[in-house]
Formats: C-alpha cells, sequence, structure tokens
C-alpha cells in the first residue's frame, strides 16, 4: 500500500463537516442542540460519488440530508442523467484512471464528509493464485478508489458492490484495502433491498468505514428481515400451476406480511402497491411521458411516496413493443411465473411463424431464453432486476414494463428522469444499444436509493454524535 503521509495528522480532525459555531461538548454543563443546529449540522454533511452512473446512491444520501458535492462515472448517457436531475452537484464525465479527470475528483471530494461509489472488480479468482485483488490489473477500477479514500481521507465511506464479491476471502482483502492500515474501521455486510421498503430483492455487499479515532463505529443496518420471512411458493393446481405468497409462521414474519399486505405500510412494499397505477401503459406506447391527469390516483402509500414533487408530468413511460409469440407465452405463464409453466406447444422456438433472433437448430426455445419469461407477482416484490427491458414481465398485462415502473421497483421518485448524451454514435465511455436501452440499464445498474437512504440515515446519526460529542470538522467545501 503506497505510504499515508498525507492522512489528517490529528485522529480527531476530520476533513469535513459543518463551519461555523463551537461544538458541543458531553460535559455535564452541556447545552442541548437546539433544533435549528440540529438542521444545520445534517445539511452541512456532504458526499461525492465516484462510478454514480445515473446516482441511485446520491438520490439516497441527498434524501436523507447530505449535500451531493459530486458525481463522475465515465458513462456519458448516465451522466446526462446525473446532471440533469443533481444540478446542484458537479458531474464529472471520463475515465478516472486520466490525470485531468482524477484530479477533478480530488478537487471535488477534499473536505467532503463520506466518500460513495461502487468501483467494478473484474477479477474475483486472484486468491487462487496468491494474487490480492488490489494489485490485479483488472481492478485497476477499485484501486482508483482506494487511491482517492487514501488522499482525500474522509470521516466516513461506503463502497458497494454485488454479492458475488463475497467469495474466497475477497470480502477480508477488500476490507484490508479500505482500513488503509488501520486508518479505518471497516464493517463489511450483506443488506437486501426488499428489507428497507424497497419492492425488489435486491442482495449488496456493503463495505463502512469511519475513521479512527473519532469516536465513531460503522453502524450495522438493520431491516425488516421481509426477504428472510416471506416466500413465493408453487402450487400445481389442474389446470396450470399458481403461485402464493407464503409467510413463515413467526411472530416477525407474520408481521412482514400484515405490512406486504397492506399498501399503506411502506416497510414492506409489493409489486402491485409499486407499480399498480401505472398498469394501463399500452404495449408500444412511443410518447415518453404524459400527464399524472391520464393515470389513476395512487392506490398505495408508496405510489403517493414516488409521486411527491413529481410535478405535472409523468417521464420515461414508454413501454417496448413484443412480438406474437412472447405475447402468447405470457399469456401461458400465470403471475409470478415463468419459463417453466409453459406448456409444451408454447415451448416451440417459432409459434406463429414470425421469425426473430437466433435459431439453435432444435426447433425449441433455447436456455438462454428461458430467463426472458418471467412475469412479476403482485402481491410481493420483484426479484432482482438487470439491465434489460425483457428480464421483467408484467402481472397483469401482457407486455413488458417502461423505464418508469423499473424506476419505481428500483425506488426511483418520479422526479427522477432518465435521459441520454444527446451526441449520437459511439462516443467515449458509451454502451452498445442505443438510447432506450441505456435507460434501462442505468435503472438496473443502479443502487435502490432507499436503501442508499437507509445506510446515509444510519451515517448521519453517527456523524451528528460525533459533532455532538467535540469531534471537530474542517469547515466543508
Amino acid at each position: 500500500m503506497a505510504d499515508h503521509q498525507n492522512l489528517a495528522q490529528d485522529t480527531h480532525e476530520a476533513v469535513s463537516g459543518h463551519g461555523g459555531g463551537a461544538p458541543r461538548t458531553d460535559g455535564s454543563d452541556a447545552k442541548p442542540v437546539n433544533k435549528l443546529r440540529k438542521r444545520a449540522l445534517s445539511e452541512s454533511f456532504s458526499a461525492v460519488d465516484l462510478f454514480c452512473g445515473a446516482g441511485g446512491l446520491s438520490e439516497g444520501f441527498r434524501q436523507s440530508g447530505f449535500s451531493v458535492a459530486a458525481g463522475s462515472d465515465n458513462d456519458p448517457d448516465a451522466m446526462a442523467t446525473y446532471a440533469a436531475n443533481f444540478p446542484e452537484s458537479r458531474a464529472i464525465t471520463g475515465d478516472i484512471r486520466q490525470p485531468q479527470i482524477k484530479e477533478q475528483i480530488l478537487d471535488a471530494a477534499r473536505g467532503v464528509s463520506v466518500l460513495i461509489g461502487g468501483p467494478p472488480c473484474q477479477a474475483f479468482s486472484q486468491v487462487r493464485n496468491h494474487t490480492r485483488m488490489i494489485d490485479d490489473p483488472r481492478n485497476a477500477l477499485y484501486r482508483e478508489f482506494v487511491d482517492v479514500l487514501r488522499q482525500t481521507v474522509p470521516p466516513v465511506f461506503v463502497v458497494e458492490n454485488v454479492t458475488g464479491m463475497d467469495q474466497m476471502g475477497v470480502r477480508e482483502q477488500i476490507a484490508a484495502d479500505l482500513s488503509l492500515d488501520g486508518h479505518y474501521t471497516v464493517l463489511p455486510q450483506v443488506a437486501d433491498a426488499a428489507d428497507f421498503g424497497v419492492p425488489q430483492t435486491r442482495k449488496r455487499l456493503l463495505f463502512i468505514g469511519v475513521r479512527s479515532g473519532t469516536g465513531m463505529v460503522p453502524p450495522e443496518l438493520v431491516g425488516t428481515n421481509a426477504s428472510q420471512g416471506v416466500t413465493l411458493a408453487r402450487f400445481r393446481g389442474s389446470r396450470r400451476p399458481r403461485y402464493q405468497v407464503v409467510v413463515q409462521q413467526h411472530i416477525r414474519s407474520l408481521l412482514v406480511g400484515e405490512a406486504l399486505a397492506d399498501p399503506e405500510d411502506i416497510s414492506v412494499v409489493s409489486a402491485a402497491d409499486a407499480i399498480g397505477d401505472l398498469a394501463g401503459l399500452s404495449v408500444g406506447n412511443r410518447q415518453d411521458q404524459l400527464s399524472f391527469a391520464e393515470i389513476p390516483e395512487p392506490a398505495s402509500a408508496y405510489q403517493r411516496l414516488m409521486r411527491e414533487g413529481a410535478g405535472e408530468i409523468l417521464t420515461n413511460v414508454q413501454v417496448p413493443r413484443i412480438n406474437p409469440d412472447t405475447r402468447l407465452r405470457l399469456l401461458g405463464i400465470p403471475a409470478g411465473g415463468n419459463y417453466r409453466d409453459l406448456e409444451e406447444e408454447l415451448l416451440e422456438r417459432y409459434i406463429t411463424g414470425h421469425r426473430w433472433g437466433q435459431d439453435n437448430g432444435t426447433g425449441k426455445l433455447s436456455r438462454r431464453h428461458f430467463y426472458a419469461y418471467r412475469r412479476l407477482h403482485p402481491s410481493v416484490w420483484a426479484w432482482t432486476l438487470n439491465t434489460k427491458a425483457d428480464s421483467v414481465y408484467h402481472y397483469e398485462a401482457a407486455r413488458a414494463l417502461s423505464v418508469r415502473e423499473f424506476a419505481r421497483l428500483q425506488s426511483f421518485p418520479d422526479r427522477f428522469s432518465f435521459t441520454t448524451d444527446p451526441r449520437r454514435g459511439m462516443i467515449d465511455g458509451r454502451h452498445d444499444g442505443g438510447p432506450a436501452h441505456s435507460r434501462y440499464r442505468q435503472v438496473g445498474n443502479a443502487v435502490p436509493p432507499l436503501l442508499a437512504k437507509a445506510i446515509a440515515t444510519s451515517l448521519l446519526t453517527h456523524l451528528r454524535a460525533a459533532e455532538s460529542n467535540g469531534l471537530k470538522f474542517a469547515e466543508a467545501r
């Protein structure tokens, strides 16, 4: 690990926080922090988001009360979305390995309260040949995150990634890298978004670190544990299978089941409570915005929450076209079902004679098609979304979901609009597939904002307590 001569000399001085006013001590004669003071503390904490994508982490931190100083990513389409939704923040587009981009990031990150991000890590099997993860050239972006952390030394950081990294000693390696030789205390943990009010099961591996010597400890997130207490079971009926929500028979799970069934409870949210008001969107709709006056009133507390601050227009409501074969298959699959529920004739490669996609020569669907035929169940949350429109189909209508419905299942509020860079062609950092695919990709790759908000709120509590107990922060930039 590179030397740490630029780390703060006094471990009781963090490099972020609020300006002005003497902090409260915890002595017996200390005065309580009044409401205005508390609000000033929360508003002063700031974050920089590396590998931010469209801004799921940033949105959650903003909702919790952090100011977001900057976000950075190499994808120009995702950064177009970021810039549109975070006009108060610096949108730094480009490869962090380029010196001019790195310097912009460092400039933005010096003096913030928390560094957040999800650096891509491509090499999971490095321990087999005793190569440390941070030394593997395929993990250059991860190494850059660690370097920015080393050079800026915020009081707190959060790293998130897929749980596939949580194997073969990788968790311990990452925690050791991020500790910067003991300058941070790091707590790895896995959190499922469904346990934090997100209508989707989505597990993320989190590394939360706090500066040693600050008196803070990394918080452990505690959710509803809904993902462990509720399952979707398949029952074989007389005609065709059906799917039903099953709640484990112990008190905590029963309470989760009650919350899931209550449209006014936002602690556990079903697919219908998330997107039921958008069921009337039509297949092949090319109009990407409509007035809220054209759709039903919200039928759940979650729908009302998502609509807050959205104004009069709802965006990202285009719905992909589907071919006749796909429609027939969807009609043959019950809510909550998948390709296993298709009758034999619906497994034919071309049902109506309309030829599409690649033919594997067997006359049947290939295994790579199976993942595409999955329908939501209205009474439970969605499974983990990916970056493609055909990764999930509506529980009621025979259609794919709009980007807006993807966003709802990820807990992005309706005021958050997804767009792309207006430049044409393959510009630096752009992914193949065109603007429509990019929007699905941006949503599918994001950290759910409500999960991010739970992380940020927990950190905010610790930062406030540290300040109130006399920890001095440098004035925020």
